[in-house]
C-alpha cells in the first residue's frame, strides 16, 4: 500500500513503575492505628488486584481494586488509597478506558502530593502522560513526562528516571524525531540494566528497536526485539510478549518477508484479544493489513483495516483512527471509488491535525513529516475528481502549519487552541485576497507520487492549475535538481574570490530541463511586466532550486523576465505582512563583515576580505561604521541588532547543527568563553525589530527540508520577527557577492522594493560574473 502510515509503532509503555515497588512495602508496613479489619481487607484486595494486573487480567484487577478503594478511604489510609487509584488507572488504560484512568490519576496525584511522596508522584505523572499519549494528546504527554523526569532526578530516583526517559523516547519516536528518541532510550536502557530492572529493560529494548527500525536499521532492530521477547517470556509478561511479537512482524515487513510478518502479527493479535487490550489488537490488525496489501490481497487488507478502525473508535485512539481511515481511503482510491476515498482521507486528516494541538514547534515539525503523505494522497484524490481548487486548499493545509502557528503565536498571546484556530490554513477566498494584497502572481508546487501539481494565483484572484507527468522524467525530480546544482559546481562554505567560477558546459542543459518542468507549463500565466513580482511556493527538493537561474529554450534566465521571491506557504505571506505592519522598526543599521573567524572542527575558518570590503562599502551608504574583525563578537552584534532596521551579516554560514535542534549558524568573532557562532536556535528565541536581515554567507537558505518547509537560519529569523530575509542556496563567491550586495543596497536607495532591487543587482552582477553560481544563489523570503 502506498500509504506510509500502515506499519505502526507498537507503544511499549511500562507497567506500574514506581507503583510496583511501593505497593507491597506499603501493605506490609501499615500504621498501628490503621490496623483495622477494614484496612486488612483492603490490603488483601490490593495485593490480589496487583497479582491480577501482573497476570494481564486487567478487567478482574479493576473489579477487585474498586473494592479496596472505598475501604481505604473509610479508614483514612490515604497513601494506600493513592496506590489503589494508580493501579485502577493503569489497568483501565490498558483496556482503553482512558477517562476512568485520568479521573483515578487526578485523585491519586492529589493525595500523593498531600503525603509528599515524590517517588510515587513521579510514577503517577508518567502514567498520566501515558494515558494522554494513547489518546493522541502528545502535548499533555510531554508535559507530564517532563514533570515525572524532573522529580525523579531531583530525588535521585534512578528507576523513575529510566522510566521517564523510556516514555519520552517513545513519544519522540511517535513524533518522528528518531535521533532524540534513540538518545533518550539509550539513557533509559543503561540505567535499567545497571539496576537490573528486567521488565524495564525489555520495554526499553522494544522501543529502542522501533527507533532503529524506523531509521532503516532492520538488523539491529531484529536483535533488540528478539532480546526483548526472550526477557518478556522469561518474566511471563504476556503484554510485553504481545508487543514484541508485533514489532518483530514490523521488522519482517520492512525486510519484505510478508508471510513471516503475518505470522508474527497473528500471534500478537491472539494474545491481545485474550488480554482484551484494544491498542494491541488495532496495531496488529493494521500491521497485518500492510502485509496482506504487499502480497496483493487487497480485500483482506481492507477488511483488517476496517476491524482496526472499529476498535480504535471504541477506545478513542485517534492516532490509530487516522491511520486506519487513511488505509481504507487508499483502498477506495485504487478501486476508483473517489468520493469514498475523499471522505476517509478528509476524516483522517482532521483527526491527524488534532494531534498537533499544544506541541512545541520542533515536535510539530517532526510530526508533520510523518503525516505529509496523507496530504499528498488527498490531493491526488481531489485532482482525479477535477476539484483542483479544493486541492490547492489541501496543498496549503499540508505545508508550513507549524510555522504558521508559530508566527501567529508571536503576534498574539492566545491559547494553543486559539492559535490553531487563528492560524488555520486559508480557504480559496483568503488565498485570493493574499495574492491581491501582495500585488503578485503566486506559484505553488506539490510533488505527488507520479505528478507535479502547479497552481498559479493571479493578483485579480483567478486560479490556474497544471499537472505535469513525472513518470516521463529520466530521473527523479530531486536528482534533477541536484544535477542542476552540481552543473554549476555548487559547494559548501563561502568561496574566496580566487576560486574558479568558470561556466559549466552542462549548466544550460540542466537549467533548461528544470525550466521546462517548472515554468514552461505555466509560462503563459506569468506576468509580462518584468517588475511585477512572482512568488514561488516550493515543496521538498524544490526549495533548493535557484528559480532566478532557470533558462528557457532561448537561453534566457528567468530573472531577466521576472521579479522573483519565495515563501514556505501562501499563509506565511499573510503572516509576515501582518508582522511587518505591527513591527516598529529600529532606526539604525548593523553591517557586519569578515569577523575574526572562529574555530570549527579543529580549524579556523578562512578570512573573507571580500566580505569586509562589502561591509565597508554598504556601511557608507547608511552612514554607519562597519563591524569587522575582533569588534564583530556575538555579544556586540546581538546588542546592536535589537534596535536595527537592517541587519547585514557578511561572513561564513554553517549548515551544521552547532547547538540545539535547528541546523545552521553564522560565524562571528569569538570572545571569552563564547565560540563566536550565532546559532539558529539562539536566533529563534530572539525578538527583533528589523524589517530585513541579509545573510551574505554560505548556505543560509538551506537547512533540514521538511513537510513544514526548510528548518534553518531563514526560518529562525522570520520566527524572531523579521518579515524579510535574504539568504543563499549555496556557498557564495567572496568577490561576486560583494559586487551583488553593494549594488543591491544602491538599488534600494532609489527603489525600496527589495525584490526589484535584488533583480537589478543580479542583472548587473551577471555582466561581470556570468556563471549563475556567482549571482543566482540569493533568494528573498517574505515581504518586499
Amino acid at each position: 500500500m502506498r500509504t506510509t502510515l500502515l506499519v505502526g509503532i507498537m507503544m511499549t509503555v511500562l507497567g506500574l513503575g514506581s507503583l510496583e515497588m511501593t505497593i507491597k512495602p506499603s501493605v506490609a508496613q501499615v500504621q498501628p492505628h490503621l490496623n483495622s479489619e477494614a484496612n486488612r481487607e483492603a490490603d488483601r484486595y490490593l495485593v490480589q488486584a496487583f497479582d491480577l494486573f501482573k497476570a494481564n487480567k486487567f478487567e478482574a484487577a479493576i473489579e477487585t481494586i474498586q473494592k479496596a478503594i472505598p475501604l481505604y478511604h473509610s479508614v483514612q489510609n490515604f497513601e494506600a488509597e493513592s496506590l489503589a487509584l494508580g493501579l485502577l488507572a493503569n489497568s483501565s488504560r490498558n483496556i482503553g478506558k482512558y477517562d476512568v484512568a485520568i479521573e483515578a490519576l487526578q485523585k491519586s496525584l492529589m493525595i500523593t502530593r498531600q503525603m509528599k511522596n515524590q517517588a510515587l508522584e513521579s510514577g503517577l505523572l508518567n502514567e498520566m502522560g501515558a494515558v494522554y499519549q494513547f489518546t493522541g494528546r502528545y502535548d499533555k504527554a510531554s508535559e507530564y513526562y517532563q514533570q515525572g523526569l524532573t522529580i525523579a532526578r531531583t530525588i535521585k530516583d534512578r528507576g523513575g528516571e529510566s522510566e521517564s526517559l523510556n516514555r519520552f523516547g517513545l513519544l519522540y519516536l511517535l513524533l518522528g524525531n528518531e535521533s532524540k528518541a534513540i538518545g533518550h532510550l539509550e539513557q533509559s536502557l543503561t540505567i535499567a540494566q545497571e539496576l537490573n530492572l528486567r521488565a524495564e529493560v525489555a520495554a526499553t529494548l522494544n522501543n529502542l528497536a522501533n527507533a532503529y527500525r524506523v531509521s532503516g536499521d532492520y538488523a539491529k532492530a531484529l536483535v533488540l526485539h528478539q532480546q526483548s521477547l526472550t526477557i518478556n517470556r522469561e518474566l511471563k509478561n504476556r503484554l510485553g510478549e504481545q508487543i514484541s511479537l508485533s514489532n518483530l512482524g514490523n521488522v519482517a515487513f520492512g525486510m519484505k518477508k510478508y508471510d513471516e510478518a503475518i505470522k508474527y502479527q497473528e500471534q500478537s493479535l491472539e494474545i491481545a484479544q485474550a488480554l482484551k487490550v484494544p491498542y494491541g489488537q488495532q496495531q496488529a490488525l493494521l500491521n497485518m493489513a500492510a502485509a496482506y496489501d504487499a502480497l496483493g490481497n487487497f480485500s483482506k487488507a481492507a477488511e483488517l483495516s476496517q476491524q482496526a478502525l472499529s476498535i480504535a473508535r471504541q477506545s478513542n485512539d485517534r492516532s490509530a483512527q487516522s491511520m486506519a481511515l487513511a488505509n481504507i481511503g487508499d483502498f477506495f482510491l485504487r478501486d476508483g471509488k473517489l468520493s469514498e476515498a475523499e471522505k476517509n482521507f478528509k476524516e483522517a486528516i482532521t483527526i491527524s491535525e488534532s494531534l498537533r494541538l499544544g506541541l512545541n514547534d520542533a515536535n510539530k515539525v517532526s510530526f508533520a513529516e510523518t503525516q505529509k503523505r496523507l496530504y499528498e494522497l488527498y490531493q491526488d484524490i481531489l485532482v482525479k475528481q477535477n476539484k483542483t481548487d479544493l486541492a490547492l486548499e489541501i496543498a496549503e493545509r499540508g505545508r508550513g502549519r507549524a510555522f504558521a502557528e508559530l508566527l501567529a503565536s508571536r503576534l498574539t498571546n492566545a491559547s494553543p487552541a486559539e492559535i490553531q484556530s487563528i492560524a488555520k490554513s486559508p480557504k480559496l477566498d483568503e488565498i485570493r485576497l493574499i495574492a491581491k494584497a501582495q500585488k503578485a502572481t503566486i506559484v505553488e508546487y506539490t510533488i505527488s507520487t507520479n505528478s507535479l501539481y502547479i497552481w498559479v494565483i493571479q493578483p485579480n484572484g483567478s486560479i490556474t492549475f497544471k499537472s505535469v507527468d513525472l513518470k516521463k522524467l529520466p530521473v527523479k525530480i530531486g536528482e534533477l535538481v541536484q544535477e542542476a546544482r552540481n552543473s554549476i559546481a555548487v559547494r559548501s562554505r563561502r568561496r574566496n574570490a580566487s576560486e574558479s567560477s568558470s561556466q559549466s558546459q552542462n549548466e544550460t542543459n540542466e537549467f533548461q530541463q528544470l525550466h521546462k518542468l517548472l515554468i514552461e507549463p505555466i509560462s503563459s500565466e506569468l506576468p509580462t511586466d518584468p517588475n511585477q513580482r512572482v512568488i514561488f511556493i516550493p515543496q521538498g527538493e524544490l526549495f533548493l532550486v535557484p528559480f532566478v537561474a532557470l533558462q528557457d529554450n532561448q537561453g534566457k534566465y528567468l530573472i531577466e523576465q521576472h521579479t522573483i521571491s519565495s515563501a514556505p506557504s501562501i499563509q506565511t505571506l499573510a503572516l509576515t505582512r501582518e508582522k511587518a505592519k505591527s513591527t516598529q522598526s529600529g532606526k539604525s543599521s548593523v553591517i557586519v563583515g569578515n569577523p575574526t573567524m572562529p574555530m570549527w572542527d579543529g580549524t579556523q575558518l578562512t578570512t573573507l576580505k571580500g566580505a569586509e570590503r562589502e561591509a565597508i562599502s554598504i556601511a557608507k551608504l547608511f552612514n554607519v561604521q562597519a563591524i569587522t574583525g575582533n569588534q564583530a563578537t556575538k555579544s556586540a552584534v546581538l546588542n546592536q541588532m535589537q534596535n536595527a532596521s537592517i541587519v547585514h551579516l557578511a561572513t561564513h554560514g554553517l549548515l551544521d547543527n552547532v547547538k540545539g535542534d535547528i541546523p545552521g549558524a553564522i560565524a562571528l568573532a569569538p570572545s571569552g568563553n563564547d565560540t563566536g557562532f550565532l546559532t539558529s536556535n539562539e536566533i529563534f528565541d530572539l525578538k527583533l525589530n528589523a524589517n530585513m536581515v541579509v545573510l551574505s554567507a554560505c548556505d543560509t537558505g538551506r537547512g533540514k527540508i521538511t513537510g513544514d518547509g526548510v528548518v534553518g537560519l531563514s526560518r529562525s529569523f522570520v520566527a524572531a520577527g523579521v518579515p524579510s530575509v535574504l539568504v543563499s542556496l549555496w556557498a557564495v563567491n567572496d568577490d561576486s557577492t560583494s559586487v551583488l550586495m553593494s549594488q543591491f543596497y544602491r538599488n534600494l536607495q532609489t527603489n525600496p522594493n527589495k525584490a526589484i532591487a535584488l533583480r537589478q543587482a543580479m542583472l548587473s552582477t551577471m555582466q561581470q560574473h556570468p556563471n549563475p553560481i556567482d549571482w543566482a544563489a540569493f533568494t528573498l523570503i517574505g515581504e518586499v
